[in-house]
C-alpha cells in the first residue's frame, strides 16, 4: 500500500499538503516512511514540529532512508524531536519493506 489511509478533509491546507507530499516522494520506501507517520501524525504536529518535517522532507530521500535505517548517523542539524518520533514510529524487529 503506498497511498494515505486517512481522509485530509479536517486538515487545514498546510497539512493537506505536507500529507499528500508524504506519500509522493518518488522513492517507494520513503512515500511509506513519510506518509504511514504522517497518516498517524500529521494532525498532532505543533506548528513547530511542522516546520521541522517540511524541513525534513527538503532533503534528499536516500539520505533520510540511510538516517531511517541507521546506515548513516543523522546530522545534529536534523535530529530533531519529529525525526526521532518518525525514526521511532518505524522501529521494528525485522526488514522496514516487505
Amino acid at each position: 500500500m503506498t497511498e494515505s489511509s486517512i481522509s485530509s478533509a479536517g486538515l487545514d491546507p498546510r497539512r493537506r499538503r505536507v500529507l499528500f507530499r508524504s506519500w509522493h516522494r518518488g522513492m517507494r520506501e520513503m512515500d511509506i516512511i513519510y506518509g504511514k507517520f504522517a497518516d498517524s501524525e500529521i494532525a498532532k504536529l505543533s506548528e513547530a514540529e511542522l516546520d521541522d518535517y517540511e524541513v525534513l522532507m527538503e532533503l534528499p530521500d536516500r539520505d533520510v532512508l540511510m538516517f531511517v535505517t541507521g546506515e548513516a548517523d543523522t546530522p545534529e542539524s536534523f535530529d530533531t524531536p519529529v525525526f526521532r518520533r518518525m525514526k521511532a514510529f518505524h522501529t521494528h524487529s525485522g526488514p522496514i519493506f516487505g
